[in-house]
């Protein structure tokens, strides 16, 4: 087992593929699961289309008034599964949170803002529901690798997405995401996004200022699919309105690497995990009104 599955890690690293590529789901499924955390509810609809369903992982045992981490994965807008993301929702559920991962529309069925507003739909659903699976509805926290973290940070800092569910957002974690990339390259960007007649309108630097929850912004130096700069531009974008933001750059570390560093065998590459941890429950703490 040790075997195979290191022989899966050398291809996803030695390939640069993509996170939403099938071998993730081969190193999810060889991947020793976190104790303490569970998957407690699939194939759960929040919406009606084939593609607008979600997956929850809670911690083990009874819980009540969970942190609640909405979890959005890469794939350049046009592919991806929740069901590589095991390891992602039982690590941030081993840690206390309630972890929803959901399904989003894919170019070329859609163009932007079709995913934006399935995560949107998703986030509401979280927050209509979450309590049933012992999480708290007003401590939520948007997450997201590359393509999903530009989704996760479109809806915390763009209110027209989530309108008064944005209320319930406590901050926001990126690892490794798109903020500031227009104009568009040819290839995924263009096709996602190309369509659009303002570029701008796009982007969530665009969008970032007052009232925007907080974020950790986490990027990897070696990261030559989305550079470095797409963290600092927004960090510096939100800090100017006076709003905490944080980057923490991983020597060493490339697009895909943030991300399996959030599995058990591959922490030591990067602290992604305790960063985001510890950041998670500084926002969601009780606040003293």
């Amino acid at each position: 087992m040790k075997f195979g599955f290191a022989l899966v890690l050398v291809a996803l690293l030695a390939l640069g593929l993509s996170a939403a590529c099938s071998p993730l789901r081969t190193f999810n499924a060889l991947a020793p699961r976190d104790p303490g955390g569970e998957r407690v509810a699939s194939d759960v609809p929040y919406a009606a289309g084939e593609r607008q369903m979600l997956d929850i992982y809670a911690p083990e045992g009874t819980v009540q008034d969970a942190p609640v981490v909405v979890f959005f994965y890469g794939g350049s807008w046009n592919s991806g599964t929740r069901e590589g993301y095991d390891f992602v929702g039982r690590a941030l559920a081993s840690r206390g949170f309630v972890a929803v991962v959901p399904d989003y529309r894919l170019v070329p069925e859609v163009r932007y803002p079709a995913f934006v507003e399935d995560g949107a739909a998703a986030v509401r659903w979280t927050r209509a529901n979450v309590a049933r699976y012992g999480g708290d509805p007003d401590k939520i926290v948007l997450m997201g690798h590359s393509a999903g973290g530009y989704i996760a940070a479109m809806l915390a800092v763009d209110d027209r997405w989530l309108g008064a569910d944005r209320a319930g957002v406590r901050g926001l974690v990126g690892l490794a995401g798109p903020y500031d990339f227009a104009p568009f390259d040819p290839g995924a960007a263009q096709e996602a996004f190309g369509r659009w007649p303002d570029p701008s309108e796009t982007q969530p630097v665009t969008w970032a200022g007052a009232g925007d929850p907080p974020a950790l912004l986490l990027t990897g130096a070696d990261d030559e699919t989305v550079r470095p700069r797409n963290s600092y531009a927004l960090a510096e974008r939100l800090q100017a309105a006076g709003v905490p933001a944080q980057v923490r750059e991983y020597p060493g570390v490339a697009h895909i690497n943030i991300l399996l560093a959030l599995s058990r065998p591959l922490r030591g590459r990067a602290s992604t995990l305790d960063d985001a941890s510890v950041f998670i429950r500084s926002v969601t703490a009780d606040r003293q009104d």
